[in-house]
């Protein structure tokens, strides 16, 4: 068969559902940021999702290359959001320890209280964006959304690596409420009490 009898039907489709898939992620991905800045009042969900990622890395790395690396973004990004959560008086920026030509980001005791009241909004928040979806649903969609991610050959370097810690369920009072919450709210409730 030579090439020019190749039926493109396929290849046309496969075609198709990138583009779909494509623009599909990029839309769904703004209306969940803006959806999601509305929940945060006061703070955008790239700088909540910043602070996040300093939370994730030792303390003595919290450098602007590995928030960058952690959010899957440019350190010129983090830059910005960075400079713009400085002056909220949520974080603040010294110089690195380890490397002279870095700065490391830490967070202040008011970013903390901020974090902490955040995460109660943004566990109603997510609850509110996966209400049609189930468990199974959930981890398929992580599964696909890691191989995506991978397409470059890099592996995600998310949010997961106090998991095991977390699913222990050894929690306080304050965070066993939220997550009564957060079931009410899964299971039909409409609690937005927090």
């Amino acid at each position: 068969m030579e090439v020019s009898e190749i039926n493109c039907s396929k290849e046309l489709r496969e075609l198709f559902l990138m583009q779909q898939i494509y623009s599909t992620l990029i839309a769904t991905t703004g209306k969940i940021g803006t959806n999601a800045d509305k929940y945060y009042k006061g703070l955008t969900m790239r700088q909540y999702m910043t602070i996040l990622a300093i939370l994730h890395i030792p303390s003595n790395e919290t450098t602007l290359n590995n928030i960058a690396h952690k959010l899957g973004t440019t350190k010129q990004n983090v830059k910005q959001i960075v400079n713009a959560i400085e002056k909220k008086g949520y974080i603040i920026i010294s110089p690195s320890e380890t490397d002279k030509r870095a700065i490391n980001i830490k967070i202040t005791e008011i970013g903390m209280q901020v974090i902490n009241e955040y995460s109660k909004l943004g566990v109603m928040f997510l609850a509110d964006v996966f209400q049609e979806f189930d468990e199974k649903e959930m981890q398929v969609l992580w599964r696909l959304l890691k191989k995506l991610y991978r397409y470059d050959g890099q592996d995600d370097k998310g949010f997961q690596e106090n998991v095991n810690d977390m699913l222990e369920c050894d929690y306080s009072e304050q965070q066993k409420e939220l997550l009564e919450s957060f079931a009410r709210k899964r299971n039909g409730g409409n609690c937005h009490e927090l």
